[in-house]
């Protein structure tokens, strides 16, 4: 039996009002238990921040439970297991599993969200991003839920973010015309050169909708909307018949201080007469074909066909602190804490 470990994680303290601020969460030390027959004691490597998150810190109704206060914060990520007492898991593998905002995590070996990966074929940390959760969910949205057929115009919102950006590119390969929307012209750059995108418009320019409608000749047949507000108020002009919108998130609204009271996506598509086929969709709708995608996505990155952007931040003490970018528009690319060493 190895010597007890530390854990630190971070917890749920008050609830937000808004914003989230620093006052939200309580850092906890705990000593690491020992483990049962079939777990496994898997050391946090690298730990995903994601929007959805503060959804679950609301009491709000929605797809998944809240989390109760003193409950450690949900989230993704990837480490390496140091322990084991499972015939499925050996020391020194790694894994993505469910950890939560914590330095270490003991899982069962039955536990469909911990699963084996290979650093051999593509970065550790694009587990979290490129090539896990978040390109799972570019990759239905776009591809099961949205039914795209060659030469038709998307619009993607959030283009340059870490789902967004997939997104566009998986457009791009299937033979779509391919319009982003981002919030600055940085990220709009970088998405026309790097990404390829046909077109992008900044959402805070005092032109917005001029510039949307001039890159908008034949209409929108699909909307990737993860933003909400303004921009999908924007969107809904241009809509052609018959036009989708897969519906990852709303961005906009999560730190609304009564989500009840904001004019969702569905309050803005429901008000329209004509309003595009639209639906709230999960990752998760699709887990029979993780495989289909995971393959797509590690064969992409491994090419080079796949690009991508990471902003890789170091210490899980400030994960709260870093989690805010996420609602101020300062971070780029898919937004990842780095908690240990390999």
């Amino acid at each position: 039996m190895m010597t007890k470990l530390k854990n630190l994680s971070i917890t749920l303290k008050t609830r937000p009002n808004g914003m989230i601020d620093s006052e939200n969460f309580s850092k906890k030390i705990s000593e690491v238990e020992t483990l049962k027959e079939n777990q496994v004691l898997i050391k946090v490597l690298y730990l995903s921040l994601d929007p959805y998150m503060r959804g679950r810190m609301s009491e709000a109704k929605s797809y998944a439970d809240p989390l109760q206060i003193g409950e450690i914060i949900t989230a993704e990520s990837a480490g390496i297991v140091i322990e084991s007492k499972s015939t499925k898991y050996s020391v020194g593998e790694y894994v993505c599993c469910r950890s939560g905002w914590q330095e270490y995590f003991i899982s069962n070996d039955k536990d469909p969200m911990t699963y084996k990966i290979d650093p051999k074929l593509v970065p550790l940390s694009t587990y979290l991003g490129v090539c896990g959760m978040t390109g799972r969910t570019a990759y239905f949205g776009l591809m099961k839920e949205a039914s795209p057929s060659k030469g038709e115009t998307l619009v993607v919102s959030a283009a340059s973010g870490a789902v967004g950006s997939i997104v566009g590119q998986i457009g791009k390969k299937i033979g779509l015309n391919v319009i982003g929307i981002a919030g600055s012209d940085e990220k709009c750059n970088y998405v026309v050169d790097e990404l390829n995108f046909d077109g992008c418009v900044n959402y805070k320019s005092a032109f917005f909708r001029d510039e949307l409608a001039s890159k908008l000749d034949s209409g929108v047949d699909i909307y990737f909307e993860s933003v909400g507000g303004l921009v999908t108020e924007t969107v809904t002009e241009f809509f052609n018949s018959g036009s989708r919108s897969p519906i990852c998130g709303y961005i906009s609204n999560y730190n609304a201080k009564d989500i009840t009271k904001v004019k969702t996506p569905f309050h803005i598509f429901g008000a329209m007469k004509n309003p595009p086929k639209h639906k709230f969709f999960l990752v998760f709708d699709h887990y029979a074909n993780f495989n289909e995608a995971n393959e797509f996505l590690i064969g992409g990155v491994r090419s080079g066909e796949l690009k991508y952007k990471e902003m890789i931040l170091e210490g899980l003490e400030k994960a709260p602190e870093y989690f805010k970018r996420l609602f101020t528009g300062s971070n780029f690319g898919k937004l990842i804490v780095k908690v240990a060493d390999q």
